[in-house]
């Protein structure tokens, strides 16, 4: 009945390090794997097989078949990454474009409706509200588009 009991002095500052790095290693690895899977189904210039051989590859001998991709496909992985990042910031760009452009322009009557809810709210001052106020009415404020009362009431 004499169990040993390792208690945390037991256990050598040395063996925590190695213990740290081979459990940040192993993560690392499975972060790449599923890196190298995602850029398999990402690619279009392959065809199915190709990314049916790579898949099988991978998932087969993982070890092997992640750096053996990384060689052979890898410079071009970031490339693949950052051109699907452009798209959809691109497409994203787009969606706001088509919605803005959706409002139309402002007028002057909007404007002041505007204006008059941000006064309500105390984000300007009375003084501030009549500056822009006129602006609105002269043609000179943001309903024509110059947007020079922007600094006057859109905080």
């Amino acid at each position: 009945m004499s169990a040993q009991t390792y208690l945390a002095y037991d256990y050598p500052m040395l063996s925590v390090f190695w213990s740290m790095l081979l459990f940040f290693l192993w993560i690392m690895w499975f972060i790449l794997l599923f890196r190298v899977v995602v850029d398999i189904f990402r690619d279009d210039t392959m065809n199915g097989w190709a990314k049916a051989g790579w898949l099988v590859f991978t998932v087969v001998l993982p070890f092997l078949g992640v750096f053996v991709y990384v060689i052979a496909r890898g410079k071009n992985m970031g490339r693949r990454e950052m051109a699907q990042a452009r798209a959809q910031q691109d497409a994203f760009d787009a969606r706001i474009r088509e919605a803005v452009s959706d409002q139309g322009p402002r007028s002057s009557v909007d404007e002041l409706a505007r204006l008059s809810e941000i006064r309500a709210r105390g984000d300007i001052t009375d003084e501030e509200f009549s500056k822009a106020k006129e602006l609105v009415l002269t043609g000179h404020g943001p309903a024509d588009g110059s947007g020079t009362t922007s600094s006057a009431y859109g905080r």
